[in-house]
């Protein structure tokens, strides 16, 4: 039986003259982003990094006082700034850059703050319900890459190419602490494999959007496997992607407020 498609979800993608759309997830510190990002720049796709529209709303939570380090002062407050919102990216030579209400939060989203409290955030359902039509609006096109933990079975559902970037366990663990470890972060590496437990087990659990494997979807173990041999395999079984000069340029536009309203002018 095919997966129960969303509301909104088959009007969106079926569409027999755009490219296709490439739907990747997986649990943190499989390489799922760095795949997803460098597919991408391969084919002249747009990234749609919906981890960073999360830490959006996260930061902008924070920053209007809705979130403390020990946890979200006001769930109802958070869901309702993720309605209004408005998040983009933009290219800027080999970095994507995140803006959040057209101001540049790209290192701001990164901050500890922000990854203390991003999964409370993520798991919020009525922050997920805001940010889905905002993600399906930027794929509308087609010609995306867009990685998260639920887009092949929530988001897009009906992306042509569907894959779940997964490695053991110690080696995720490995890849971030590394990565935190380069952006100067003084972490012991037992909290990390702690804190990459604890995110597993809440994005498994979470009543909306849950961690699961499309049932369409290539498993892509990255265990033992380069980024660029990563790429490689995610490309080779994705027939008809288009050729990278023919989306040269595109950008994922606005998506919260301004997108909506202007998306209403145009109906």
């Amino acid at each position: 039986m095919p997966p129960e498609q969303p509301d909104g979800a088959g009007d969106l993608l079926h569409s027999q003259a755009r490219p296709p759309i490439i739907a990747i997830d997986g649990p943190g510190g499989a390489g799922k982003s760095t795949i997803a990002r460098q597919v991408a720049e391969r084919i002249g796709f747009v990234y749609v990094d919906t981890g960073a529209m999360y830490r959006a709303v996260t930061r902008a939570a924070i920053d209007a006082g809705l979130a403390a380090e020990d946890g979200l002062l006001s769930p109802e407050g958070v869901k309702l700034l993720a309605e209004t919102v408005d998040i983009a990216f933009r290219r800027d030579g080999q970095t994507q850059r995140v803006l959040l209400n057209g101001i540049d939060v790209t290192q701001a989203v990164r901050q500890p703050e922000v990854e203390r409290l991003v999964a409370h955030v993520a798991a919020l359902p009525g922050v997920r319900r805001a940010l889905i039509p905002q993600q399906r609006r930027m794929a509308r096109r087609g010609g995306v890459v867009a990685d998260g933990r639920d887009i092949g079975t929530a988001v897009l559902p009906d992306a042509e190419c569907k894959f779940f970037i997964t490695a053991d366990f110690d080696t995720r663990v490995e890849r971030r602490y590394r990565e935190l470890c380069h952006r100067g972060r003084a972490l012991l590496r037992s909290q990390v494999e702690a804190d990459l437990r604890a995110r597993d087990r809440m994005d498994e659990t979470r009543t909306e959007g849950a961690l699961r494997r499309a049932p369409d979807a290539v498993l892509v173990d990255t265990t033992d496997l380069t980024v660029a041999d990563a790429v490689e395999r995610v490309l080779s079984l994705c027939p008809g992607v288009a050729p990278r000069s023919a989306l040269a340029g595109r950008v994922a536009p606005g998506t919260g407020a301004q997108a909506r309203d202007s998306e209403a002018s145009r109906s």
